[in-house]
């Protein structure tokens, strides 16, 4: 009789990661990558070619510093450290307004595109890079789109052997480029005797399905009201804080368009653009939002060698 394989995401719904509700209820992040280093374009624009591209991530994450500072609100930037590396002195400003720096890895690489082994190399290197140019320790990891699923779920591994406290890099909804769908809708332990969490995006349950409900490009295709219901939902409800997410270029209506792009795919990039910084306006006004290491538990970090 063959031995019944193990799952190991079955288990995950066995620990999940309590948190205290307080003034910090919400995790507010921003993924700092520019417009055209984003998943959607990478058959259009080759990595070689990015330092020939205009790069508009300085201004844009100023004008969300200061969007932040209006409203007092404290985030977490889950930084490339293909931009750290060029713009050092905007990873200090996030640092000096209050802000948690977190890494997007060293140059969005998809985590179920790598060997476990070039992985590692990257999570490490990448937190290592942003933790000598801000001289605080990086705790937080997110993955490009998303992008450890069933087929890497060893990235989990490997980022708590790098020194990483937690991960927001899992989505529980189906897509047809990443996704968990059955997976724990909230923040869980993946493993036994160990303090390291996943934080999913937020997602709100209707109908027997999980629904994108966590900023990014559904954050600009749902009416506003639908979206603050799905959030108020989920607090009210399940009583859980949320996790949203957004991009820099995503407050950047005029920036440079991507030649020779599919119609899903211009869809996707740049419906709605012109409209989301007035929508985050009046989400950091609806919500009360913090940085991700203010929000869940986190086991202590050691500083920065």
């Amino acid at each position: 009789m063959a031995a019944i394989e193990h799952d190991p995401v079955a288990d995950w719904a066995r620990r999940p990661v309590i948190v205290q509700r307080g003034a910090a209820c919400n995790a507010m992040t921003v993924d700092v990558e520019d417009y055209f280093q984003v998943e959607a374009f990478f058959s259009h624009v080759r990595r070689r070619d990015w330092d020939k591209l205009e790069c508009r991530i300085e201004r844009n994450v100023d004008r969300i510093l200061q969007l932040f500072a209006d409203s007092d609100t404290k985030a977490t930037f889950f930084t490339l450290g293909w931009i750290a590396e060029r713009y050092p002195q905007l990873v200090k400003r996030i640092v000096e307004n209050g802000h948690e720096l977190a890494s997007h890895g060293l140059a969005h690489f998809r985590a179920d595109h790598q060997s476990r082994p070039l992985f590692f190399a990257d999570v490490q290197r990448s937190k290592h890079l942003l933790e000598d140019i801000s001289g605080t320790a990086v705790q937080g990891y997110r993955a490009t789109s998303f992008s450890v699923t069933r087929k890497n779920l060893w990235a989990l591994n490997a980022l708590e052997d790098a020194g990483y406290r937690y991960s927001s890099s899992t989505n529980p909804i189906r897509h047809d480029l990443y996704g968990i769908p059955e997976q724990p809708r909230f923040a869980f332990y993946p493993f036994e005797d160990s303090k390291f969490i996943e934080i999913p995006v937020t997602t709100v349950r209707w109908l027997g399905t999980n629904w994108p409900s966590g900023g990014g490009g559904y954050f600009r295709l749902l009416p506003y009201g639908l979206f603050r219901q799905s959030l108020q939902a989920v607090s009210r409800q399940d009583r859980q804080p949320c996790m949203f997410y957004f991009h820099p270029w995503e407050i950047d209506p005029e920036q440079p368009r991507v030649a020779g792009t599919a119609l899903k795919t211009r869809l996707r990039h740049y419906l709605n653009l012109s409209r989301t910084y007035g929508r985050l306006e009046r989400l950091l006004k609806d919500f009360r939002w913090n940085r991700v290491d203010k929000v869940y538990p986190l086991s202590p970090s050691p500083a920065p060698q």
